[in-house]
């Protein structure tokens, strides 16, 4: 493994970077310890500090293993990890119930407790949701498909309908019929406020927010639903329109407003990671994907924020490239860079 250079090992030290760990080691001369990038122990001074690529490499050098962060079970923790989700994925496949967390946890030699957040911090959601994700992506390919929608939900594993409707609540955001055409049965609503980036379209089902673009209009969301009932907000919009405008003029004080938007598990596990950046930072593509759990992923994760229909509050702006050029945006490189700039208090 190529040794990272110094300064962007510190850089990762600083923020305490997860996606590193088991990259390079951190050696604290001064206590005779070495850390994980992510240790939560207290920041040594960059004098002290000597990297190594991996723990025996610093135990040669004659330090020991931090006992809080315990660096060298990065390795074990990744294997875990990796076993659990292929037993997620091989029981989803073949339509039966996804273990429970004691389960997984024991298959993985960990206390549960210990395992939901270890999974978490490498996949960004617990087994649970893992799982539900995985059997909503099943049900969803198997109805897109034009199969019946009842054994679509059965064949992907869930007990009943009412299962089906309580796990992708909020998730798929309509019902599995008009999930299968093309959102029929649906009525959305939008709106088009000015903003000083320019004109925004707002538009929302019942749940929430389901796209927020710029230059955008009407036509655009027929092209994208082309099976709903498509009708101008009115005041029952407002509210949701008032505070998008709020995010694009102040995204350093973004309000919390319900989005109704689909994907697949990966797709939502890099979303969630958008939005945990926090207000003015960005992160590589690489960043993200290694954040999710995927780290070979680049390209995936790339090709999922690009896929974000709520632009601003699903925050790909932040996402750059890894030589530290801005990349693209689906609404130009001037309102990337204008928010950016907005939520680091230049403009």
């Amino acid at each position: 493994m190529t040794m990272i250079d110094p300064e962007t090992a510190w850089a990762a030290v600083i923020r305490r970077d997860r996606s590193l760990d088991g990259r390079f080691v951190t050696g604290v001369l001064t206590t005779g310890i070495y850390c994980r990038p992510s240790c939560a122990a207290r920041h040594p001074a960059r004098a002290n500090v000597e990297f190594f690529a991996d723990g025996a490499a610093a135990r040669e050098a004659g330090l020991r293993a931090c006992k809080r962060c315990l660096p060298d079970d990065v390795a074990r923790d990744e294997i875990a990890v990796t076993k659990a989700l292929s037993i997620l994925k091989r029981t989803v496949q073949a339509g039966e119930d996804a273990p429970k967390l004691g389960a997984l946890a024991a298959a993985a030699g960990y206390a549960p407790h210990h395992f939901q957040r270890l999974f978490k911090r490498h996949i960004g959601v617990t087994p649970a949701a893992y799982a539900r994700g995985l059997r909503g992506a099943r049900a969803e390919q198997a109805l897109a498909s034009g199969g019946r929608v009842t054994d679509a939900i059965y064949d992907a594993g869930y007990s009943g309908p009412s299962r089906f409707y309580a796990d992708t609540k909020g998730r798929l955001g309509m019902t599995p019929t008009a999930w299968k055409n093309g959102g029929a049965g649906t009525t959305i609503r939008y709106a088009i406020a000015e903003t000083t980036l320019g004109p925004m379209l707002i538009a929302a089902t019942e749940k929430g927010i389901c796209r927020l673009s710029f230059d955008e209009d009407e036509g655009e969301l027929r092209r994208r639903f082309p099976h709903a009932v498509i009708e101008v907000g009115g005041a029952a919009l407002d509210d949701w329109v008032k505070g998008a405008v709020a995010a694009v003029e102040n995204p350093r004080a973004m309000p919390d407003l319900p989005l109704d938007v689909a994907g697949t598990a990966f797709q939502q596990a890099v979303w969630q990671e958008l939005r945990r950046i926090p207000p003015g930072e960005t992160r590589s593509y690489a960043d993200i994907a290694a954040a999710v759990g995927k780290p070979k992923a680049t390209r995936a994760a790339g090709s999922a924020n690009g896929a974000n229909n709520v632009a601003v509050l699903i925050p790909c702006h932040r996402v750059i490239r890894s030589d530290g050029s801005p990349g693209g945006y689906a609404y130009g490189l001037k309102i990337k860079e204008t928010l950016l700039a907005r939520e680091r208090g230049g403009e």
